[in-house]
């Protein structure tokens, strides 16, 4: 069974038919550029291209990089234009589509429910979190495999700042940081997240879960275990399609 995956980020909208048998892209996915200003309608567009780029014409599960309720609402939009709170998302990106089924999600809770059913967090029990770190940071939480919905736990307060300003992976460019300098950024993140939530499990996604070997090693002093992301980049897109699945 294949149904299409979106990714909306903060930099890139990427996206592509996903086989939810195997939980892996069905075809080399196609990203295109998030637009700058990247209000609701710009955004919009650039998902019709990734979409249209395929010639899909079934159900699309998308992803976005902020508190969505009710599978539609958007609530918050840290790394997108703020004109997309309280935007109907569903209703936006199904008009755009010529009117297929849409699906949104907030972009960790996917990449971490693709995680948990494919990934580093298959079969475990226990408290799990799975945080991306790309243009800020994500967070999906789970309890015993059920996803607690919508934590956005990248806007805790550390040292005065909302954590991903500090541990992101748009920091780590922006401060030209060492990957060893922005490990120890990390660490105290974790070490803040883990006080709080005591989990087994960190899964580490994003686009630096490809480099784990350079930054990993560098993180001591928590007693949680941390892996990298198995399905690295691509989970969001795998679990934006299989919460379209379910709808």
């Amino acid at each position: 069974m294949q149904i299409f995956g979106v990714d909306i980020g903060g930099s890139g909208i990427k996206g592509a038919p996903v086989d939810l048998d195997k939980g892996d892209l069905a075809e080399e996915r196609c990203k295109v550029l998030t637009p700058q200003p990247s209000g609701p309608e710009a955004v919009a567009d650039g998902v019709r291209q990734v979409v249209e780029h395929f010639g899909w014409t079934g159900p699309v599960g998308l992803t976005f990089p902020g508190v969505v309720t009710g599978g539609s609402t958007i609530r918050t939009a840290a790394n997108v234009d703020k004109s997309w709170i309280d935007t109907d998302a569903r209703a936006l990106f199904s008009d755009r589509l010529g009117g297929l089924p849409v699906t949104v999600v907030n972009d960790a809770d996917a990449a971490g429910v693709a995680e948990m059913h494919f990934g580093a967090g298959r079969d475990r029990k226990g408290t799990v979190v799975l945080l991306t770190f790309g243009t800020g940071i994500g967070s999906a939480l789970f309890v015993d495999g059920a996803l607690v919905p919508n934590t956005e736990l990248g806007h805790l307060e550390l040292h005065g700042h909302d954590a991903e300003k500090r541990a992101s992976s748009k920091a780590r460019e922006d401060h030209d940081l060492t990957w060893e300098q922005w490990a120890h950024r990390v660490q105290k993140y974790l070490a803040h997240v883990e006080m709080l939530f005591s989990p087994e499990l960190f899964i580490i996604g994003g686009g630096v879960s490809r480099k784990s070997h350079k930054f990993l090693p560098h993180i001591e002093n928590i007693k949680a275990e941390i892996v990298p992301a198995q399905l690295q980049n691509n989970a969001g897109i795998v679990g934006a399609a299989m919460r379209a699945a379910e709808t």
